[in-house]
């Protein structure tokens, strides 16, 4: 069966600065609370750091040849807030505007649209210790750094992400696995709050200067939780926890519902964790935008004692998105629980979707990775049936062009289309670099083959 995508479909692949920019301590760039939590011995899987990365800070033409070579028409990236204001705010850093404008003129050149994001995890740390998102002067930091970006490159960049994946905050908040690494529920669901307002005030910033072409949106992931024994109270429960309380459901009742979910609001009462809010906050917060980002990895089947061992070998240093079972078929689900549940009524974009490899498979099985190949085209199958839906999908990015800096996982997880080869930077293209570029160029597959 041949599948085909409608025209002028966006393919690309994403990548973020703390993962693969390195040059951490060069030409005046701050410290990130990635850079301080990484130091910490035990908090990142074999001690790997982001200090070097894929160095895409000095290699910028050789990423952008990459992109040629698979042709993308599309490329996510983002901003790294300690490169542009290496205190959070204050003083411009010449060298950091310098670096970006040299990169999306690359991608101009290639005729490659740039999708960027302000925030990808990577606070100042010199913000995380006047309290991060946990202090709501976090909404004034973060409007004067979104200003230096949308003045610098405004309508350079297509299409505008004011965060990926908030729930990382809560995760370096709350569970602790991440960094900062505090272990405060309070404060993270604080924190939340105040960076749901971030990205409110960021948008009306946005809409301020009427660029002629850029777009602004949010990229919010889902992993949808299912009952992996239905009926099963304790498995029921689970599901609801995980999408409601520290899930998806956090972030798109406000923004597109507009405030809290009854499950969210109960549990935050039952808990003593409800955020100081103020009138008009959730207001500000359910923006009009112009596209959603949705990072999807998998669906979730929730059963009590699977879990708790998953859980286990997470907090021991496993990759979060390390799952044992495969269930491409939930993305059809979630496009449509996007619209019917949520009205998300506007152009959906898959932001983020990978597989990773581990490190210790080796050179020769990471290069042949016929397993990533069979999952994105599983993912990718699911996402055209949602498209026969009728569901307004414009795009898909894979997760990542290169291998790269894994958060947690450090450099075991290997996600790239090409293979990084950290100790000499070189980049190798994989089997799946090769499968994609074809799959862009046929804009699609033979899903028989």
């Amino acid at each position: 069966m041949q599948i085909r995508f409608p025209e002028n479909f966006t393919w690309g692949v994403a990548t973020a600065a703390a993962q693969i920019e390195g040059g951490a301590y060069e030409d005046g760039r701050g410290p990130s609370i990635w850079d301080v939590f990484s130091s910490i011995p035990g908090k990142i899987k074999n001690g790997g750091k982001p200090d070097v990365a894929c160095d895409s800070y000095h290699l910028a033409e050789r990423d952008v040849e990459m992109l040629k070579e698979l042709g993308v028409n599309s490329y996510r990236f983002s901003f790294s807030w300690s490169r542009i204001l290496p205190q959070g705010t204050g003083k411009v850093n010449e060298a950091g505007i310098a670096y970006y404008k040299k990169l999306l003129g690359l991608l101009k050149d290639a005729g490659i649209k740039a999708n960027a994001t302000i925030y990808h995890w990577d606070l100042p740390y010199a913000l995380q210790m006047k309290g991060g998102f946990g202090n709501r002067d976090i909404v004034n930091w973060y409007l004067e750094y979104a200003k230096v970006l949308f003045d610098n490159f405004g309508d350079d960049v297509d299409l505008w992400a004011t965060f990926n994946e908030p729930i990382a905050t809560y995760v370096g908040y709350g569970p602790g696995f991440f960094a900062p690494g505090i272990q405060d529920e309070k404060y993270a669901r604080q924190a939340l709050h105040h960076l749901l307002l971030c990205h409110g005030e960021g948008v009306k910033l946005f809409r301020s200067y009427s660029f002629k072409k850029a777009k602004i949106g949010i990229v919010v992931d889902v992993w949808k939780h299912y009952p992996g024994r239905p009926g099963n109270a304790e498995d029921e429960a689970m599901a609801l926890q995980g999408n409601e309380i520290r899930g998806f459901g956090m972030f798109l009742h406000p923004l597109f519902l507009g405030g809290y979910s009854e499950p969210l609001q109960a549990y935050f009462r039952e808990n003593g964790l409800t955020p100081v809010m103020r009138e008009g906050d959730f207001e500000t917060i359910r923006q009009p935008l112009d596209f959603y980002g949705l990072n999807f990895y998998n669906g979730l089947y929730d059963n009590a004692e699977k879990l708790r061992e998953m859980q286990k070998k997470r907090m021991e240093g496993g990759n979060y998105q390390d799952r044992p079972e495969n269930h491409p078929e939930a993305l059809r689900d979630v496009l449509h629980m996007l619209k019917e549940k949520y009205g998300v009524n506007i152009p959906i974009y898959i932001t983020e979707n990978g597989m990773p490899f581990d490190d210790a498979q080796g050179k020769a099985a990471n290069l042949d990775d016929q397993a990533r190949i069979d999952y994105v085209k599983g993912v990718l199958t699911w996402l055209h049936k949602g498209i026969e839906d009728g569901i307004d999908v414009r795009g898909y990015y894979l997760w990542s062009l290169m291998d790269n800096f894994e958060w947690s996982a450090g450099y075991a997880a290997r996600y790239g289309l090409y293979y990084t080869d950290y100790e000499t930077l070189e980049r190798i293209p994989k089997k799946s670099a090769s499968w994609y570029a074809q799959v862009i160029r046929e804009n699609g597959f033979d899903a028989e083959s």
